[in-house]
């Protein structure tokens, strides 16, 4: 029942029997993928029960028709005696090397969990199943440890808190494993998955991976959270920050933005300083690296109001010299700092959908655990300051990149008679079909250019990606013929409309 990229992290606590509390479950959460996964348990239920059935029945049947193939054959002569005694013997040779050629399969079948058997039958995999697989039994009792012995089977469970009771639903661990969109965090999980990265990889640039998401049980941390920029992605993410109970006091440059969050609930900062004083962790989300500087070192900034104990997240998009300097200022003072910028738009921001890549502080990282999981699907935790705005430059130098190859072929498509729409088609049909690809190519299509993300940051983070390859000396042609194109579009007058615009650059 697991998917590449759907595993999730659940605390054990947050387990529930699946009978129990399925219309409770059903009543908080009505989202199309929630009923998909709870007819799948059923389905899978239903399954179930009617191959005990049948091999129930199946073994009566047998039982019945040994005994009376039994009484038939009872020998009556010396002769026929020694005739199944030899053919007795034949049955036994031959089942013997039988078991020599299975034993290493049926051992390894034996080992595995159920879960991990459905995972090998799965219709990706060609071929049918031997046939001594083809009854799925039902686990006695499924834990987060005996799922976990299925695909993340390299490190060994060991969960802090009691196992839960045997007669717990064993499907219910599944489902929430497998189908949850917002998975909550285990910390515990992290350290011994940052141990696997270590002595798997040798590489300590990514330390930890945590899905993060629930389906609405999110605990909001009982700290005074603060967030300064009110953009098109910190708009969304203060909303769902709201949404899932935190406190929160917002600043912005143009006061008017902060009012509908007012209205929801959230509290007014005068400056930014202010802010950082009367909250405990504060985050901001600004356009570049020079207003990133001016929020923390300007009048009235972040750093007037940092002092010992006092948490600064910077969740944008810039480079890793910038993030550094910041950093330096804020621990000089006392305060504690994390690098947090995220990848999205602005839809997976209201969505509460981002990735978030973060550096720098790692118990602060631990400590912004739910309102990491109000606003994202995933966070990485990359290790040292500056690990974070290099991968983020380096994230989206490939997806302005792919933006503008995509413009590239559309227009080559028109100006050589060829039908937008059917390339369109036949891309969603390929190995490069996406959600990305589809919005983008409508909106080129419909000429809609209503920002998602804007063109002027994906051309300002095209510029800092292409520096930081030329700081060690590594080539970048591909971004930067394609930094050359968002600059023209740049000069149509662009850069407030979606980064998908830079298709004008190639009609012009």
């Amino acid at each position: 029942m697991f998917r590449q990229g759907a595993l999730a992290w659940i605390k054990v606590e947050q387990l529930k029997p699946y009978h129990a509390h399925k219309e409770e479950m059903i009543k908080i959460n009505k989202g199309k993928r929630f009923q998909q996964a709870v007819d799948a348990v059923e389905e899978f239920l239903r399954r179930a029960k009617g191959k005990d059935q049948t091999s129930s029945h199946n073994s009566a049947d047998d039982k019945n028709r040994r005994n009376s193939s039994e009484e038939r054959s009872r020998p009556n002569s010396g002769d026929e005696k020694r005739k199944l005694s030899l053919s007795e013997g034949k049955v036994k040779k031959n089942m013997g090397e039988g078991k020599k050629r299975v034993s290493s399969g049926s051992s390894e079948r034996g080992s595995k969990s159920p879960l991990k058997r459905a995972q090998e039958q799965s219709p990706r995999k060609r071929g049918r199943p031997p046939k001594d697989e083809k009854d799925l039994t039902i686990p006695e009792s499924s834990t987060v440890k005996g799922v976990m012995a299925g695909p993340m089977a390299a490190f060994k469970w060991q969960p802090t808190v009691s196992e839960p009771v045997k007669d717990a639903d064993p499907h219910f661990h599944h489902f929430l494993l497998s189908q949850t969109e917002k998975p909550a965090v285990c910390y515990q999980a992290i350290t011994k998955k940052l141990k696997i990265c270590e002595e798997e990889t040798g590489s300590t640039s990514i330390q930890a991976a945590d899905s993060t998401a629930v389906n609405g049980s999110i605990t909001p941390t009982d700290k005074k959270i603060g967030f300064l920029g009110l953009g098109l992605m910190g708009s969304g993410i203060v909303s769902n920050l709201l949404k899932m109970g935190h406190t929160v006091t917002v600043w912005n440059r143009t006061a008017e933005k902060c009012d509908l969050f007012i209205q929801e609930g959230a509290r007014l900062g005068r400056t930014p300083a202010e802010v950082v004083s009367t909250c405990d962790i504060t985050f901001a989300c600004v356009s570049d690296p020079k207003a990133a500087k001016d929020l923390v070192l300007g009048p009235s900034g972040v750093l007037q109001g940092i002092r010992p104990g006092k948490c600064y997240v910077d969740m944008s998009t810039v480079d890793a010299d910038t993030v550094t300097e910041l950093a330096q200022v804020i621990v000089s003072r006392g305060g504690r700092f994390l690098e947090a910028p995220v990848s999205g738009n602005q839809q997976l921001s209201n969505d509460g959908m981002l990735v978030i890549l973060a550096a720098g502080d790692r118990g602060l990282y631990e400590d912004c655990s739910s309102c990491f999981q109000a606003m994202g699907k995933t966070s990485f935790f990359l290790g040292e300051v500056g690990n974070a705005a290099k991968m983020m430059l380096i994230v989206n130098m490939v997806q302005g990149s792919f933006m503008a190859t995509i413009a590239e072929g559309l227009t080559l498509a028109q100006v050589t008679g060829q039908s937008q729409q059917t390339l369109l088609d036949i891309l969603n049909q390929g190995q490069l079909a996406s959600i990305f690809l589809d919005q983008k190519c409508q909106n080129i299509l419909q000429g809609n250019f209503k920002p998602d993300f804007y063109l002027k940051y994906i051309q300002k983070d095209l510029r800092l990606a292409i520096a930081l390859g030329d700081a060690v000396n590594h080539p970048t042609p591909m971004a930067a013929a394609a930094n050359e194109v968002y600059k023209r579009a740049k000069a149509l007058d662009q850069s407030d409309n979606d980064m998908s615009a830079v298709y004008r650059a190639y009609i012009h």
